[in-house]
């Protein structure tokens, strides 16, 4: 397996919140996470770095290879789990970041299974062929009226209020985490990234450019596009392939 990422300001931020770290276990093992920070002044940042240091650190201490798919899901739930109580202690002992929390998605692949842990609305894809499966759902206002019948998808997509989240780490004492399992086939590629790229990236064009380009020419080509069609959001992708 090969993994690469890319994390950009975008072009209206004047920081960037985003934050992202992956490892390569070993030819068949990889993991990587995507976190959105949110929060006024700094606080976004503090959120997005305290989550991505404490999975590090977590995964890098705790993975053994000789856990089953049951453990490492627990560990990887448990990691994201103690990441959230840090975030909201760190924002309860300090005023200047009340109110920050982060999107997460944690994603692990091993051999022939992908284990992923979803908080708010970054996105997890898998690509096979021509075809693109969005693996989790965003925890977000937008997506609750979609699931209500009150919106389309395709209305979502350009709903004002897309960006108001319902799960983020950090904003209460416990957070509810989705926890999905997918199967991870020769020839297909993850596709890991922050709203930043989903809003501004359609999903024709994901597939397109992962046909086109592999390596660091494909992360670079999916932040360009992000960028030209209007980078109003930092920019975060991880590609597994």
């Amino acid at each position: 397996m090969e993994i690469f990422s890319k994390s950009d300001i975008g072009l209206v931020r004047h920081e960037n919140q985003d934050s992202s770290a992956f490892s390569v276990i070993s030819s068949d093992c990889v993991w990587a996470v995507i976190c959105d920070g949110m929060g006024g002044a700094n606080g976004g940042k503090v959120a997005s770095s305290m989550a991505v240091e404490h999975i590090t650190e977590s995964l890098n201490a705790n993975y053994r290879d000789e856990m089953n798919s049951e453990e490492i899901a627990d560990l990887m739930i448990s990691t994201v789990e103690e990441a959230n109580a840090l975030i909201y202690h760190a924002a309860m002992d300090n005023s200047d970041l009340a109110g920050m929390g982060t999107t997460c998605d944690l994603v692990f692949v091993r051999n022939s299974t992908v284990h992923v842990v979803h908080v708010g609305d970054s996105r997890t894809y898998s690509i096979r062929g021509g075809k693109i499966l969005q693996l989790t759902e965003d925890h977000s206002v937008v997506q609750e009226m979609v699931r209500c019948g009150e919106l389309t998808p395709d209305e979502a997509q350009n709903h004002p209020n897309k960006n108001f989240i319902t799960r983020a780490l950090g904003v209460n004492h416990e957070v509810h985490i989705d926890y999905i399992e997918a199967e991870f086939a020769y020839g297909d590629v993850l596709l890991i990234c922050s709203d930043g790229l989903s809003n501004h990236v359609p999903r024709a064009d994901m597939v397109k450019t992962v046909h086109e380009n592999r390596g660091v020419m494909l992360i670079d080509t999916l932040v360009e596009i992000a960028k030209r069609n209007g980078g109003s959001d930092n920019i975060t992708v991880t590609v597994i392939y």
